[in-house]
């Protein structure tokens, strides 16, 4: 099954620059998402390798073939449409084996293939049914369905799971990455929902304004974020602004924040007067009765709460008027009140410290 490379690509249409120089490896197959905002260029570079639209520099191998000339049919690529996409005349049966048949398998291989990926995909006993008659999840497995038979190597998913509801999409999500697995597809996932890549991907490709940001597992991309708007983008971190005003003898950096707060934080690259953004995950902030003061401990008052099932999410307006949001498991037992004063303790080893953006913090997380 196929690797793909794009290298330098670009695509403009007009003086939009949707594809801006890149270069990415997606490994034989492997489960591969781009992720990003609207607008960031993801679906356009899937539109490029699928062959649907031209790219104004650059080159696209799969495998160790250069695609750039080749039609989109003679790719062996399988693409499935956020709008499903299906021929609303044809039953699901033959919307599964018209691929098969326009590309010349005789009718006695045609079947076998479609019996197999419906079966594959458990509507073999809706075969008869038109698209109509179907629930959007099983529309979606249709189309996936319809990739499958026409013998594609490569399956490209352009936020394929967009319209179903929240319970049916994460189902279907596993469903079709176990496919691709089972047959040793090489995948593409195009999705602007970051839960969803990180739930499926071996690895994603974080995408901002036509070029790609940061490449990793989804473990990596949380833990070791290279920019702030990946730390902004996949997960939630909070942000507070400062500059160094020194190292401690562990190597440490001391950050001082808005209103003379310091505060220590895991990095030693900066040097003193260097503005900074210190980043930190909700989850690893420290929200308790009883807290001490210390090293790392500020203090507050809880503004809003937010019960969400399995955790408990506090925003917390810090007495030098910045805010923070802490999460904490509801099994904790230890709960808080609006309205009360609290402290806030900041694990040094889960810091994060970004040089401050030339364009300003405000910018820098924008997903427009």
């Amino acid at each position: 099954m196929p690797e793909v490379r794009v290298v330098n690509l670009t695509k403009k249409f007009g003086n939009i620059t949707a594809v801006d120089n890149v270069t990415l490896t997606i490994r034989d197959q492997e489960y591969f998402s781009l992720l990003g905002p609207s607008g960031c260029g993801k679906t356009t570079l899937l539109r490029l390798i699928a062959g649907l639209i031209e790219p104004t520099s650059g080159e696209i191998y799969i495998g160790d073939k250069l695609v750039n000339d080749v039609p989109p049919e003679d790719r062996d690529v399988g693409f499935v449409f956020q709008t499903f996409a299906l021929f609303p005349h044809m039953t699901a049966w033959n919307n599964v084996i018209y691929g098969p048949k326009v590309k010349g398998f005789d009718m006695k291989q045609a079947t076998t293939v479609g019996h197999e990926v419906l079966e594959m995909v458990k509507l073999h006993e809706r075969l008869d049914a038109y698209p109509g008659e179907l629930s959007g999840g099983m529309m979606q497995r249709v189309a996936v369905a319809r990739a499958l038979a026409a013998g594609a190597q490569l399956l490209l998913m352009d936020e394929a799971l967009g319209q179903l509801d929240a319970k049916v999409r994460n189902e279907i999500r596993y469903e079709i990455r176990k496919m691709a697995k089972d047959l040793k597809l090489t995948g593409i996932h195009v999705t602007h929902d970051q839960s969803e890549a990180m739930a499926i991907s071996d690895r994603i490709a974080v995408m901002r304004k036509g070029k790609i940001l940061q490449v990793g597992t989804p473990q990596e991309l949380y833990m070791n974020p290279d920019s702030i708007f990946v730390a902004h983008f996949i997960g939630e971190s909070n942000f507070l602004e400062g500059y160094v005003t020194g190292k401690n003898k562990e190597g440490n950096i001391i950050i001082e924040l808005r209103e003379g707060t310091k505060v220590e934080a895991l990095n030693g690259s900066f040097s003193e007067g260097s503005n900074v953004v210190l980043s930190m995950r909700p989850e690893t902030l420290i929200v308790e009765h009883g807290l001490q003061e210390g090293q790392n401990v500020v203090s507050g008052v809880v503004e809003r709460i937010t019960f969400e099932g399995s955790s408990i999410r506090y925003e917390i307006r810090l007495d030098n008027d910045e805010m923070v949001i802490a999460i904490k498991p509801t099994l904790s037992g230890d709960w808080l009140e609006v309205g009360e004063r609290t402290k806030v303790f900041l694990p040094v080893e889960y810091t994060r410290v970004f040089p401050y953006p030339e364009t300003g913090l405000k910018e820098e997380l924008s997903v427009a």
